[in-house]
């Protein structure tokens, strides 16, 4: 799959789920009543156990299905590479690495590099970035979204960290592409009880959210 349809997906999304620290045996169930909730982006974050054998795992469950599943927290080349081969369609890192950026290029696959301030941001996209995850953006804000594309111009900004259900519309309104989410919307105390139908009613409410808010 291309970049660009990629990225399209995770768009049309509006959010892209962050699976970390998800038990291998729950693991793809819990992806499965995810994707089920209309999230079609799904990242599992590397510095967990076995996180390469998950991705390939989800990557199989949702084969031809609308869903993109790709790697989070990558911090190298090397682990960037593993999750690719394992099937990663897109990579997310929390910081910009340059090396990471350039290995994603090679291998035509979706780089989402972390920034905070606009020399990261340039940075990021002068080495290949195809989007960019704003990263902590609790720690700024929404207006920290149109204040760095205002000089920058109409750049991909994925903000991650601190987005809930209450204030997605806030920071899509600011001109967020798309969000990502972790415990706002992966409901762990539903997968510790085994409670898929949970975990796809809450993944559910925050799709609302989303609809609701671009509906605006």
């Amino acid at each position: 799959m291309s970049t660009s349809l990629v990225r399209d997906r995770i768009v049309e999304s509006g959010v892209i789920a962050v699976l970390r620290g998800v038990d291998e045996d729950d693991v793809v169930p819990v992806a499965r009543a995810i994707h089920d909730a209309g999230v079609d982006a799904l990242e599992v974050t590397a510095d967990g156990t076995r996180a390469i054998e998950k991705i390939a795992a989800i990557d199989r469950e949702l084969e031809g299905t609308e869903a993109v599943v790709g790697a989070g927290t990558v911090l190298d080349a090397t682990t960037a590479r593993a999750a690719i081969d394992a099937g990663a369609q897109f990579v997310v890192s929390p910081h910009t690495s340059c090396e990471v950026i350039e290995t994603c290029n090679r291998q035509r696959v979706l780089a989402a590099p972390g920034v905070l301030t606009p020399t990261e941001a340039v940075t990021a996209m002068e080495a290949g970035a195809d989007v960019l995850k704003l990263f902590p953006a609790g720690t700024v804000g929404p207006n920290h979204i149109s204040a760095i594309r205002g000089p920058l111009g109409d750049i991909d900004v994925i903000p991650t960290g601190g987005v809930d259900a209450d204030n997605v519309g806030e920071y899509l309104e600011a001109g967020a592409v798309a969000v990502g989410a972790g415990s706002a919307l992966v409901d762990y105390d539903a997968i510790d009880d085994g409670d898929m139908d949970r975990v796809r009613e809450t993944a559910a409410a925050f799709v609302e959210a989303v609809t609701d808010a671009r509906a605006e």
